[in-house]
């Protein structure tokens, strides 16, 4: 595998990319295996899933059953390697001391990025969300639409292996025929809940999750993907063989060792290296974009965070596909004479627009749950169904009192069970003896798998308030400046989580459920999640139909400097309802093509 040192760099490339997650590892794909000559620069350590998945571990089997710890800040068993919201060395700061308008900014310093430590939601963005000003006033709009992204939807889709139904639900688009894999079956929960919801007018259906509920057609796939290109077909084949379904053991979020969920390395990064078009650089600390004298960009300085060492990879071509606002900060501290303020910043725009799923939860115990015999409950552990935004006609009546919409997780079920498994009355509150022997084991029989807890994941429009840029003083290991961020919710954002926390409870309430608090619609304040805190944060550097609005053209190419791409999250004009990493891969691959396609023309 040519993992190498940088001592080993080729004098130049026709691609660096500095990233390796989602879009990272979609760029590196795509150029790759069309033979393009690519660089990787990944700020982590390689990391092997299929050996460093500890997939089938018991709570018992980990320090401190598996509890979060400093170094490991989703828990013992998360997928995440020298990342978390504090990695030492490396600091952000928050401009307010206001835990209310503070910014959470998880950073995934390994090989895969993120794409190792997510719940593999993959859910399009409709056509109603790249057109949120013109439909209801407010943020941006985005330069392109749903028919734009739709084939490369499909194409994502294919390669990585999705499940889910096609639903025919308005601004929630149904996939191209034969494109997703069938979705698990509901478990006794979830049916429960898509009854009592139905009474009110509200759909439950299978979410789309990147997970392999069967195997991938390797005789048929690739040669829908890779059309007149054997060598690629053949290599997409080897490895979609190698993955297999989805054994229902742990929760995705440990990895998947088996290569059934999908992440950077098993799907994007493993055909793309067996091509011989890409060399990847672990431990490579990217802080600068360097220019030539006719102001494009030449290549990417950065250091070996194992020797302290500076070098530079030159390339044709540079993408930054860091993570939003890691490449913001990249932009922003890559300046020059040409760009005092940032490069590509001759708009001011970048680290503007930071955006974030408005979210909360409610949670309840449903008596009707209680004391169900045992059976077999397979599913992904996890989320498998969700409740799309269904009020679209109300909102563009006017009948809501704010714009943007929200989707629903359901999770229930019986996964291993918790030291809490047997707490049902503490949780309600009804008796404060500690149980013991028989009576803890027929309360745990009891509640096990009783309780449905709903999260709401909702948009949010770009506003003046929500920016990072990089702080005067504060500067990492490296002596790279770090960032500051500002965040502030706005009205709209307060209200919708009144919203969110009214139909969570109505919903539950048709379920039959008992609550241990009343939802917070009064000071949703106390109900919405910490900006940052869902993972989901884009923007930074938006693009635009104008050079002067935004920082990239519909191409994720930086106006001001045109063999610059940006292929990460920091493109997005606001946040929809759904998760952005799916169009985070769609549209890596539309820029791969364009790129590809301006580089054979000459005009980079």
């Amino acid at each position: 595998m040519p993992v190498i040192d940088p001592k080993a760099l080729r004098p130049t490339y026709d691609v660096v990319i500095v990233g390796s997650g989602a879009g990272g590892g979609q760029m590196a794909y795509t150029l790759a295996m069309e033979g393009v000559k690519v660089l990787v620069l990944e700020a982590g350590r390689m990391f092997d899933p299929a050996s460093e998945t500890a997939m089938l571990h018991t709570p018992d089997m980990a320090p401190l059953r598996g509890e979060k710890t400093p170094d490991k800040q989703y828990g013992f068993h998360d997928a995440s390697i020298h990342s978390g919201w504090d990695i030492p060395g490396e600091p952000y700061t928050n401009a307010s001391q206001d835990s209310k308008r503070r910014f959470a900014w998880w950073r995934q310093r390994m090989m895969g990025g993120r794409t190792n430590h997510w719940g593999r939601v993959s859910l399009r963005n409709g056509p109603h969300d790249f057109r949120t000003r013109s439909r209801l006033g407010t943020g941006l709009d985005w330069p392109i639409g749903y028919e734009d992204l739709a084939p490369y939807y499909d194409k994502v889709e294919m390669l990585v292996g999705i499940f889910g139904a096609s639903e025919g639900i308005e601004n929630s688009p149904d996939s191209s025929p034969g494109v997703l894999l069938p979705p698990p079956k509901f478990r006794a929960g979830e049916l429960f809940a898509r009854d009592r919801a139905r009474r009110l007018g509200i759909s439950v259906v299978p979410i789309h999750r990147a997970i392999l509920t069967r195997a991938q057609d390797a005789d048929r796939l690739p040669a829908k993907l890779h059309p007149g290109n054997p060598k690629a077909q053949r290599l997409l084949a080897e490895n979609m063989r190698l993955r297999l379904r989805c054994i229902y053991a742990t929760d995705c979020h440990r990895g998947c060792s088996i290569k059934a969920a999908y992440d950077a390395t098993s799907v994007h990064l493993t055909p793309a290296l067996k091509s011989g078009n890409l060399d990847i650089v672990p431990n490579a600390m990217a802080h600068e974009v360097t220019l030539n004298p006719a102001g494009k960009a030449s290549g990417v300085t950065f250091f070996d965070k194992t020797t302290g060492m500076e070098h530079h990879a030159k390339a044709r071509a540079v993408v930054l596909a860091a993570s939003s606002q890691e490449s913001v900060r990249l932009l922003l501290n890559s300046k020059s004479n040409r760009f005092p303020d940032g490069l590509a910043n001759s708009s001011g725009k970048v680290g503007k627009y930071i955006t974030d799923s408005v979210s909360s939860s409610f949670s309840a115990q449903i008596p009707a749950l209680e004391n169900l015999p045992p059976h077999n409950e397979d599913g992904t552990v996890g989320q498998q169904v969700y409740i799309p935004w269904w009020r679209c006609r109300e909102q563009e009546a006017g009948k809501l009192d704010f714009p943007g919409g929200y989707k629903l997780v359901l999770v229930s079920g019986r996964k291993m069970p918790g030291l809490s498994a047997g707490r049902g009355y503490d949780w309600l509150n009804e008796r404060d003896e500690i149980l013991f022997g028989r009576e803890l084991k027929e309360d745990a029989r009891r509640y096990y798998g009783s309780f449905q807890g709903i999260g709401a994941q909702g948009a949010m429009a770009g506003n003046e308030d929500c920016y990072s840029e990089l702080d005067p003083e504060v500067k990492d290991r490296w002596g790279i400046p770090v960032l500051r961020f500002h965040w502030k919710w706005s009205d709209a954002e307060l209200r919708q989580v009144a919203d969110q926390q009214k139909a969570m409870a109505e919903i539950l309430e048709a379920m039959g459920g008992r609550f241990n608090r009343r939802p917070e619609t009064a000071d949703p304040l106390k109900a919405i999640k910490q900006g940052g805190q869902i993972i989901h944060e884009v923007g930074g550097a938006i693009m635009g139909t104008k050079s002067g609005e935004s920082v990239t053209n519909a191409w994720n190419q930086a106006w001001d400097v045109p063999n610059l791409v940006l292929a990460d999250g920091a493109t997005f004009p606001g946040t929809a309802d759904k998760n952005p990493t799916l169009t985070i891969m769609a549209l890596a691959w539309r820029a791969a093509d364009h790129l590809m396609d301006e580089m054979k023309k000459g005009n980079l």
